[in-house]
């Protein structure tokens, strides 16, 4: 589909598919890193983290969906392989194999935090393209990010 077919500016739109690459690469990720805060939490914790990271993991990959068909929709290429992602992602990879829970718990935090502020640049560009469809779901994802942040602040006492 051409982005013309569904009102928007081919070019304005380019760079919104970007930042959409890039936050895709993220959650890449971000999610792989949820999926080994799953399989290796330890500890007094281990039943509440691991239905959690359960909950975010299944979160992540549903989102990546969305961002990988939300690029279609506009008409471009989603990333799609491992190498582009951790080559493009600003989230770093970490071996969760014994990291103590509440470790863990911050590092997802650290992702909420750059995810949160990709989407917000993301926004800014889709407020001022008029690409409507983008903004509305980013502010979903952010929406998500910023309530469960504040949970795990509170699971680990500092919030």
């Amino acid at each position: 589909m051409k982005t013309e077919e569904i009102g928007l500016d081919e070019v304005k739109v380019r760079p919104i598919v970007d930042q959409l690459n890039d936050l895709l690469a993220n959650y890449h990720i971000h999610y792989q890193k949820l999926r080994g805060c799953h399989w290796n939490v330890k500890g007094k914790s281990f039943f509440t983290l691991h239905v959690k990271f359960e909950e975010l993991y299944t979160n992540a990959i549903a989102t990546i969906d969305e961002l990988a068909e939300r690029i279609l929709t506009l008409g471009q290429a989603p990333l799609s392989t491992y190498k582009d992602y951790i080559d493009t992602a600003r989230i770093k990879e970490i071996n969760t194999v014994g990291v103590q829970d509440v470790k863990l718990v911050h590092a997802i935090l650290e992702d909420f935090t750059t995810l949160i502020e990709i989407e917000r640049e993301i926004m800014e560009s889709t407020a001022e393209s008029g690409d409507d469809g983008t903004n509305d779901m980013i502010n979903k994802f952010m929406q998500f990010k910023e309530k469960n942040a504040w949970m795990l602040r509170s699971f680990c006492g500092t919030d």
